[in-house]
């Protein structure tokens, strides 16, 4: 079951494990038993890879001073050169 968040006007916050069926109705707090409306927050990005993590942390590291490149990233693939005579004659950009 997933877990929701909820708030109380005197307890402040707390968390509570319910069928998804019961989200959308007020919880009772756990402190006083007075009814929490429901908080919505970010989705939990736990179970991402971790290379998406990755970038989208060094997308954030980045963002208002991003960093210099003084040369183009190697790359793993060799470059394929052509000996067919019919290539020569394609237009070129």
């Amino acid at each position: 079951m997933p877990t929701y968040g909820y708030d109380c006007a005197d307890c402040g916050a707390f968390d509570l494990v319910r069928p998804m069926a019961e989200a959308g109705a007020p919880a009772p707090c756990p402190g006083c038993g007075a009814p929490g409306r429901r908080l919505f927050g970010a989705p939990a990005l736990r179970s991402l890879d971790p290379a998406v993590t990755g970038a989208i942390d060094a997308s954030a590291r980045t963002a208002e001073a991003p960093g210099v490149v003084d040369r183009l990233p190697a790359s793993r693939r060799r470059t394929r050169y052509t000996a067919d005579p019919r290539h020569l004659r394609l237009p070129r950009p």
